[in-house]
């Protein structure tokens, strides 16, 4: 649940940002056309960001959802699910940030204990199928 509250976090961030420039007459609604680069480099990053969240997270509620299914009671799926959350929001927090070549390297450092984590998410659920 933290996973999807942070991914609607960040559009309802997105939300603000355009919700002001248009009450401010700085844009117009239509102005936000989907996958095309607009606004600030931040602004941008911070779409992406909720992009990353939206592709990640069908991943991790599968292997979730099935480990609940499974009725897996294990720690270390648990303590799994909070080094993904807290590398998530890492991985967006630094992302809009800086796009700087450090930035990137550290977000695909999140980005991989991710993945890393996942995979082993995966493997505890299927060991208990």
């Amino acid at each position: 649940m933290l996973f999807t509250a942070w991914t609607v976090f960040l559009v309802l961030v997105i939300g603000g940002v355009r919700g002001a420039k248009v009450l401010r007459g700085e844009a117009r609604p239509g102005d936000y056309t989907a996958g095309v680069p607009h606004g600030g480099d931040r602004y941008w990053r911070l779409n992406r960001a909720h992009s990353n969240c939206l592709e990640f997270l069908p991943l991790f509620a599968a292997v979730v959802l099935t480990g609940a299914v499974l009725g897996v009671d294990d720690d270390w799926l648990d303590r799994f699910a909070v080094i993904i959350l807290s590398a998530r929001v890492a991985q967006s927090v630094t992302h809009v940030a800086s796009g700087s070549t450090v930035a990137i390297n550290v977000r695909f450092t999140f980005f991989l204990v991710q993945v890393v984590s996942l995979i082993a998410m995966g493997v505890i659920v299927a060991g208990h199928a």
